[in-house]
């Protein structure tokens, strides 16, 4: 059985891909707080199905405000993963927050034994009137990731803020 904090063979994962449309809102928040709350137990990082797009301001400031800096994210593509050296075969599990990204996951991902989760996170980008609807939705999409991420890895403790790197 997998309870909180574990992968199928019941370890805590030792890498993790967070994916998104265009890795400038939903799965930059997702790294971010993954370490944060969770230190360096696991590699993370994150992925888009394109990356051409800059962070999102409205996603810097939300997670700012849980002491998570996203100013020095720089978007990139699935395309790009190999580029920055990253190989998609050496993550344990891949978290897509979109459909769009759930759909190239598990594409690229047939040939390898990699645990495909989808987690169906809200797009906070064309939702709002105002600044202050727009940070409502973008917080509502954190915490959406907070809610999934404490689900999934359990509660984060003072331990996992301050592990030492996987070697």
């Amino acid at each position: 059985m997998v309870g909180p904090r574990s992968t199928p063979n019941g370890d805590f994962p030792q890498s993790v891909l967070f994916c998104c449309d265009h890795n400038s809102t939903r799965s930059p928040m997702a790294e971010g707080l993954m370490k944060k709350f969770y230190g360096h137990r696991a590699y993370v990082q994150s992925a888009g199905v394109r990356g051409e797009m800059e962070i999102d301001g409205f996603a810097v400031t939300v997670c700012a405000e849980l002491g998570v800096a996203l100013e020095r994210h720089r978007a990139r593509s699935f395309d790009e993963m190999a580029e920055w050296g990253d190989d998609l075969s050496g993550f344990d599990l891949v978290v897509a927050l979109s459909p769009a990204s759930q759909r190239r996951a598990l594409d690229m991902t047939r040939s390898f034994h990699i645990d495909v989760e989808y987690w169906p996170i809200i797009d906070p980008t064309g939702l709002g009137e105002t600044r202050e609807d727009k940070l409502a939705s973008y917080r509502q999409a954190r915490d959406q990731i907070v809610d999934r991420m404490k689900a999934r890895f359990g509660e984060p403790t003072e331990e996992d803020q301050g592990a030492a790197p996987p070697r």
